[in-house]
């Protein structure tokens, strides 16, 4: 008994060195070294709530939203007087868009500290955002069927003589010419005229409208194919990318992988230029929709700010019109599947199944639109619970079997910061590629693109993040998620 309780005290000691170099990586924006510490901590003793309290904002930081309400509920099932964790799982709730779960955790917490300012101004700021969504759903019952630009007066907008930037024609049709002026003004942090902003969203708009969920791409045989993943909003980034690999062209062609908005501070910049080219290049560039092309993402971390902020609510709305349309998959050259989130809970999807889906819709929070913009891979077998708290982790036998039902060689999607800013997993048959590099200028990692040719074989390029001017990413975001210490 007296070595057992030796070795309970070794362990209690050992946890407590485990959670304090933990917060050292934490301090140092090392969040998933921290949450490897934490583990340790609570493997050597599970029955603490701040080990699992701090591992559930570790998660939080590393965007694992279903992973951070499983150790906050832990927590509070260990002490139910334990006030951190309600406020962990608020924000983990409210960054998943379930702002009512979040309101009353709040609540929990300013009625047992009534003299805490930070917790008032918490609970009323998601009050704000829970009254706000019931009066819009109510207001927008009866407009369900109308575009927000037959509330735009296009014919009486005037561009104002003082206005010297890229200007388009009565057709507001792109020209490499006005893609060159624009990238150049955009450079320079000035804002397209709204009559051309507007333009080029109704042409966009119309053009999406033509296009299948799932959208097929022949790549020449004389041609390189490049797959760029997440930019969210890190624009001098974008045009690094363009640097070094070329603008597209009908000879440089390019897809897009979803998640072009949001968290970085340029979003309106990226999903113009993106549009633009698109707009030019109908048949060799490509968009495809990520789970931020949404109006609960969108309106917690940043592109709504930022779109009211230079534009306009109508203009915000009418961007949510667009992102409904953006097709949910490529498949390039009948060999490689592309999405922004991954594989699906259920098995025999087939690509067929995809390309007649009905698309335009704010995502669910099941099914097969929510797992192509949200899904994440595993190493081992099986399904599993996601850790984002939508979506589902799927395994290598899955990743097989839906290639081998769809006689496709291998899968690539976005969706994950990767220290090399891209990852082959399965075998070399499911690859991950993310393409903002020192994410929300903190997490360190490099950018990268995928580069094709007929043949199919992967070519990695990775590159490191350029300077851009002093607007910090999240500048446009929620407040209260600011507030909640989000990067």
């Amino acid at each position: 008994a007296v070595v057992s309780t030796q070795s309970t005290g070794t362990l209690v000691e050992e946890a407590e060195q485990d959670k304090a170099t933990a917060n050292q990586f934490f301090k140092d924006k090392k969040y998933l070294v921290s949450i490897e510490w934490y583990t340790k901590a609570i493997d050597k003793n599970p029955n603490v709530p701040a080990y699992y309290g701090n591992r559930s904002f570790a998660y939080l930081k590393t965007e694992c939203f279903g992973y951070a309400i499983t150790d906050a509920d832990k927590a509070l099932q260990l002490d139910r007087t334990y006030l951190k964790a309600y406020y962990r799982r608020a924000e983990a709730n409210m960054a998943l868009g379930r702002y009512k779960k979040s309101l009353a955790d709040y609540d929990t917490v300013r009625r047992a500290r009534p003299k805490d300012k930070d917790a008032q101004v918490k609970f009323k700021e998601c009050d704000k955002i829970v009254k706000r969504l019931a009066f819009e759903k109510a207001i927008n019952v009866d407009s369900l069927k109308k575009s927000i630009i037959e509330s735009v007066d296009m014919e009486n907008m005037v561009v104002e003589d003082s206005y010297t930037g890229p200007k388009l024609g009565d057709d507001f049709k792109v020209t490499v010419q006005f893609m060159e002026e624009l990238i150049a003004w955009y450079r320079d942090q000035k804002v397209l005229h709204r009559k051309y902003a507007y333009g080029m969203l109704i042409n966009i708009k119309k053009y999406f409208e033509t296009q299948s969920s799932l959208v097929r791409i022949t790549i020449p045989s004389c041609n390189k194919f490049t797959v760029c993943g997440d930019i969210h909003g890190q624009f001098y980034d974008l045009l690094n990318i363009f640097e070094i690999n070329g603008l597209p062209s009908e000879t440089n062609p390019y897809l897009f992988n979803g998640d072009f908005v949001d968290r970085g501070s340029f979003s309106v910049e990226v999903i113009f230029t993106l549009f633009g080219f698109k707009l030019l290049y109908p048949d060799h560039m490509f968009m495809a929709r990520g789970n931020h092309e949404s109006i609960n993402m969108n309106q917690m971390y940043g592109f709504d700010g930022e779109v009211k902020e230079k534009y306009s609510k109508n203009m915000s709305d009418f961007f949510t019109e667009i992102f409904n349309w953006l097709p949910l998959c490529h498949v390039i050259n009948n060999g490689v599947f592309v999405t922004h989130g991954g594989l699906f809970q259920e098995d025999g999807i087939t690509i067929e199944d995809i390309e007649n889906f009905d698309r335009n819709r704010q995502p669910p929070e099941s099914g097969v639109m929510c797992d192509l913009l949200w899904s994440d891979p595993q190493s081992f077998t099986g399904r599993s619970a996601s850790k984002r708290g939508v979506g589902v982790q799927f395994g290598p036998d899955v990743t097989n079997a839906f290639l081998e039902r769809n006689r496709l060689k291998y899968v690539i999607r976005s969706h994950e910061v990767k220290d090399e800013g891209y990852e082959v997993s399965h075998d070399g048959k499911c690859i991950t590629v993310f393409s903002a590099p020192n994410y929300c200028d903190q997490m360190g990692n490099k950018g990268a693109f995928i580069t094709l040719k007929e043949d199919l074989v992967p070519k990695f390029t990775t590159f490191d993040a350029v300077p851009h001017p002093d607007v910090k990413p999240m500048a446009y975001a929620n407040n209260l998620l600011k507030m909640s210490g989000f990067m």
